[in-house]
């Protein structure tokens, strides 16, 4: 699963396969916590994170969101910029 991006030690990663389910998503790992998240709304679809790291990756999202859905269709993998 290739790394979009890193910051503050959390990971976000996204599988490339023609057939992943939906909706379009994003998997984070922090520490031993790992979480999803839908990229069009931005909420935690499955996991466990503090909420300040929750709060982290949804912001991140927001930046990224419509470079994440371009990714999630054309299944091209690219690295986008860490949150600052």
């Amino acid at each position: 699963m290739p790394v979009i991006a890193r910051f503050f030690g959390i990971i976000i990663k996204m599988f490339f396969i023609k057939k992943e389910h939906q909706p379009p998503h994003i998997h984070v790992v922090y520490g031993e916590y790992n979480a999803t998240f839908d990229i069009q709304t931005g909420e935690m679809l499955e996991g466990d994170l503090s909420p300040r790291a929750k709060a982290l990756v949804q912001e991140w999202i927001g930046q990224h969101c419509d470079e994440l859905l371009e990714m999630w269709n054309s299944q091209k993998f690219k690295t986008l910029p860490p949150l600052e």
